[in-house]
């Protein structure tokens, strides 16, 4: 049975994503999961570059670039592997399925193995059923801040709505345009409980994988094995 806020989350995070919520490792109301949506992102789309400018009016290439090309993608879709470490396990647990994103904000997340399950994001719901159970859950974004910050890790960076990404995180570019790192930083309290980072590696227009730094050391990373059938 999921349950609360963190079972959800986690189910995005980490299947079995953006998991875990499959076989529901963990079911603590206040901790967030750690990267909620972060699987999902692996669609999309040096020295540091700060959060306010893309590298100067003289840069070819930076932040404010970046999103721009990411806006231009309107739909994408691949396999993942997740792979989620958690203290309390010897071994990481192992997830992987399929993911699709369509322009402006309707992400899919579809674990085969080794559970089935389905998270949906479409406008202001997430919408998670268990294959195994048989069972459907609603989430209002709005009505749970916190969840609705790691939805807009995914979909403000895939959509390049670097405004609202801002709203949810301080935003720090790595790297250059063949070899980048977005580091999301949340600002919210609560969120900041559970989560301390999300990065995302990418080059060009793709995003290749997530990773989810959990305030108490677990950590999840997501990669992407080639498109979806």
């Amino acid at each position: 049975m999921i349950s609360g806020v963190r079972s959800l989350a986690d189910f995005v995070l980490t299947n079995s994503f953006s998991g875990l919520s499959a076989i529901q490792v963990r079911q603590s109301a206040r901790r967030l999961a750690a990267g909620a949506l972060a699987a999902l992102l692996v669609l999309g789309a040096g020295a540091a570059s700060a959060d306010p400018a893309d590298g100067g009016a003289g840069a070819a290439w930076g932040l404010e670039a970046l999103m721009r090309a990411l806006s231009e993608v309107k739909h994408a879709q691949g396999r993942f592997v997740e792979r989620k470490h958690l203290a309390i396990l010897n071994a990481p647990l192992e997830f992987s399925g399929t993911l699709s994103y369509s322009a402006p904000g309707r992400l899919e997340k579809r674990t085969l193995s080794p559970e089935p399950a389905t998270m949906v994001v479409d406008g202001e719901r997430l919408v998670f059923e268990d294959g195994g159970e048989n069972q459907r859950r609603t989430l209002v974004l709005r009505d749970h801040p916190a969840v609705w910050g790691l939805v807009e890790s995914i979909r403000s960076t895939l959509a390049g709505d670097l405004a609202l990404l801002r709203r949810f995180y301080q935003v720090r570019l790595e790297g250059g345009e063949r070899g980048w790192r977005l580091l999301l930083t949340p600002l919210d309290a609560q969120m900041r409980e559970s989560v301390q980072e999300i990065r995302l590696g990418g080059s060009g227009s793709h995003v290749t994988s997530v990773e989810v730094l959990e305030t108490g050391g677990d950590r999840s990373l997501m990669t992407i094995t080639g498109e979806a059938p």
